[in-house]
């Protein structure tokens, strides 16, 4: 890491442009090819992927995304001549437009149903020659602005459906803008220096745009979701600008010490530039644990995430060092500048609010510990009403018009209208024929059933469908409990004699077997991850309590995050008021991403803080005063590098998307609870108090063991060059300042 900090150093020009040609050419690659993201829900092997597929096959002029165009009249009547004229002229316009494969009209023979029973609404289906992924979306557009043209005072017309939904309007790029815009106020804050201050924004926002433009070539080649690129994003910038705050941190304080600039950037890569490529690391490794999983949707979010960390750590001990050697002593603030050349080197003391809390954690492990244990336990409670869904456009905002459609064919027609379910089986002789015949009148009893259309049958009769509209929205449990119920009760019955196989699929059916096969895969998952932490913090700090009890704060952390999201998303306790729509399902693959990226964030702060406390054992054999240290010297930068972080997940509630919103808000929370909550309370708290048997390791273990170290063996003697750099007038402050170190606290 030295080696490669000093040619960064001597070849600085060469690093940035290197860098610049890289974000360069893979922007403009990205901007040729243009994006193909795929939100495909289909889990291997299930029923609706089955559904889906015999549909596809039988039924080829369904596999295009249906959309619908509702409109509504106040007062009056949609049968009105001039509003039927109005209307017919519009969808005559929308058949016409280009993508578009049909339209179905509720004037015409085909509509029959299309309008509600008081007269006062209706709707028609537009039929896209594509899935939504492969539709263009000026093509939707087009269909927009042609519908929404029919509207008048009296007449209002509203657009649903996948395309449609690629139309509404997004906030842009203000999501990113105030997440850098805070980070760089509390790294100002922080450092004093503009230039400084600037060098992690400048770092993280390089390397994030060219993993934002690489993941959009990523989908071409496998399937990405189309918020993959957001959570890169929100991913990157979060770790990105922590992991240079880290290492600007340690150049600033080799700096005040008195070293040169190289000296300053060589150490500092080789000391903390070396756990951040180990953070970074723990990071890819548990993004990629989403790969055992085997689900293509998961695959593709996993590969792009962690494709934007490696950049991002790459940047960290490449483009910073090179960077910092261009600013020069400007990585102080003038004040510290001033007070270097007047007095020469000082040395940094952990004085002030850090070590004073960390000498009131230490009197009280008993009290705080408890106090941890009951926010995060109270915090966690909602996530036990945890529903795993997929929200449809009825949790889009108010004032979107996919919004509206789905609010008016609901109150016009029923919530079940917006999710229809689709029945498909093949069919083998008359016999299966009377089968589906009977299984038609039976559907129209079932309980949960609003309506039901005629079996529809194939050019060759081989397959039928029957379309079931349930009388309760598609998110809603009383839509799972009738897939349910189908699938278990009324179908097997209908079955029975017959080589009927019939398969339930739709939206919800969809949505169920996607979070079945989840929540199915999920212990595996979180115990490989776990447990591979557990692995890596037991060869880093030879202990058995270190990694028990960073697993147990990572399951506490992911729990607590999943109960404010269980308020906010599934409650509906001010969603609304930020935007976000109304209450709905959390997305059923949340958790997964959710315990891979808390996994790695919260391994930064586990390392950054015991490490320290590790290395002051091994000095003293010191518990209490371990413990003591090493909470007073890296709170600071922790809590200032959560603070950064927490600014940029949040800002991304600015999105508009409430999918990142859930991201965002699930990783904010989590982060807060784990900064200030577990790490600089409940983690000291219960080290104080299991004192010496914090690093206990049977022998036998500790001899098979390899070693490792996250920072190198060469570390020491940097410390040392470091002590040898404060001069005799240095000596003289340490010791006039020893009385007052937190290092000599009285345990």
């Amino acid at each position: 890491m030295a080696a490669l900090a000093r040619w960064c150093v001597r070849h600085r020009l060469a690093a940035v442009l290197l860098w610049l040609l890289a974000f360069g050419g893979v922007t403009a690659a990205a901007a040729v090819t243009g994006s193909a993201y795929s939100n495909d829900y289909e889990a291997p092997g299930t029923e609706s992927g089955r559904a889906t597929q015999l549909l596809k096959e039988s039924f080829p002029g369904l596999g295009g995304d249906s959309d619908t165009v509702v409109w509504r009249t106040s007062p009056g009547s949609v049968r009105a001549a001039d509003v039927e004229q109005t209307m017919t002229g519009a969808l005559d316009k929308i058949a016409s437009l280009p993508g578009v494969a049909s339209v179905v009209s509720p004037y015409d023979g085909q509509g029959t149903g299309r309008i509600s029973a008081d007269g006062r609404t209706a709707y028609a289906t537009v039929t896209f020659a594509h899935q939504a992924e492969d539709i263009d979306k000026s093509q939707a557009q087009a269909v927009v602005r042609a519908a929404k043209a029919a509207g008048t005072d009296g007449l209002q017309v509203e657009l649903g459906g996948s395309a449609i939904g690629l139309t509404e309007s997004s906030s842009g790029h203000t999501a990113e803008i105030v997440g850098v815009a805070v980070a760089a106020l509390v790294l100002f804050l922080a450092f004093g220096s503009l230039a400084a201050s600037l060098l992690p924004i400048g770092t993280a926002l390089v390397s994030v745009g060219t993993a934002y433009a690489a993941i959009v070539l990523l989908g071409h080649a496998m399937t990405v979701a189309d918020f993959a690129p957001m959570l890169g994003m929100l991913v990157g910038l979060g770790v990105g600008i922590d992991y240079a705050l880290f290492i600007v941190t340690r150049h600033r304080r080799g700096l005040k010490r008195g070293l040169s600039v190289t000296e300053a950037v060589t150490n500092a890569v080789a000391t903390t530039g070396r756990a951040v490529v180990f953070a970074g690391a723990t990071v890819c490794i548990a993004l990629l644990g989403m790969l055992i999983l085997r689900l293509g949707f998961l695959n593709g979010v996993a590969v792009a995430a962690s494709l934007t960390v490696m950049l991002t750590v790459a940047a960290s001990v490449t483009l910073l060092p090179a960077l910092l050697s261009f600013i020069g002593p400007r990585a102080l603030s003038r004040r510290e500048r001033r007070r270097l050349a007047e007095h020469g080197p000082q040395p940094e003391l952990p004085t002030g609010l850090a070590a004073r809390w960390s000498a009131f954690v230490e009197r009280h492990p008993k009290l705080l510990g408890a106090l941890a244990l009951v926010v995060i336990t109270v915090l966690a409670l909602p996530t036990l009403s945890l529903h795993l869904g997929t929200s449809d456009q009825g949790n889009d905002p108010k004032t979107s018009t996919t919004r509206q459609a789905y609010d008016l064919l609901a109150d016009g027609f029923g919530p079940g209208v917006n999710g229809p379910l689709t029945l498909v089986t093949k069919i083998d002789g008359a016999e299966d024929k009377l089968a589906l015949d009977n299984l038609d009148a039976t559907l129209r009893t079932t309980e949960g059933i609003a309506s039901v259309t005629p079996v529809t049958y194939d050019a060759g009769g081989a397959t039928g469908y029957f379309t079931v509209v349930p009388d309760s929205a598609p998110q809603s449990q009383k839509t799972s409990d009738l897939v349910e119920r189908l699938r278990t009760e009324v179908l097997p019955r209908a079955e029975t004699g017959t080589s009927l196989d019939i398969h339930v699929g739709g939206v919800t059916a969809s949505y169920d077997d996607f979070a079945d096969v989840i929540v199915g895969k999920l212990p595996l998952f979180v115990g490989v991850v776990i447990s591979l932490g557990c692995v890596l913090l037991l060869l880093a700090f030879r202990s058995v309590g270190i990694p028990l009890k960073a697993a147990a704060m990572n399951v506490a952390a992911v729990a607590a995050a999943f109960g404010v999201v269980v308020v906010i998303f599934q409650w509906g306790w001010g969603s609304e008021f930020l935007g976000l729509g109304r209450a709905g399902p959390i997305e059923p693959f949340l958790p997964v991403i959710m315990v891979s990226v808390l996994f790695g964030l919260s391994m930064d702060y586990q390392v950054f803080l015991v490490s320290r406390m590790y290395e002051e054992w091994l000095e003293t054999g010191d518990n209490r005063r371990a413990v003591r240290v090493g909470l007073a010297e890296t709170s600071r930068v922790i809590n200032s590098a959560a603070v950064i972080m927490i600014s940029v997940f949040l800002a991304f509630v600015l999105s508009g998307d409430r999918v990142i919103a859930m991201f965002g808000i699930a990783l904010a929370s989590a982060v807060a609870l784990d900064a200030f909550v577990l790490r600089t309370l409940l983690v000291p708290a219960l080290m104080h108090l299991l004192g010496g048997a914090n690093w206990w390791l049977p022998r036998r273990l500790d001899r098979v063991l390899p070693r490792i170290s996250i920072e190198p063996p060469e570390c020491r003697a940097a410390h040392e060059r470091l002590a040898a750099a404060t001069d005799a007038e240095v000596a003289d402050v340490l010791a006039k300042e020893r009385e007052r170190d937190v290092r000599d606290i009285p345990g």
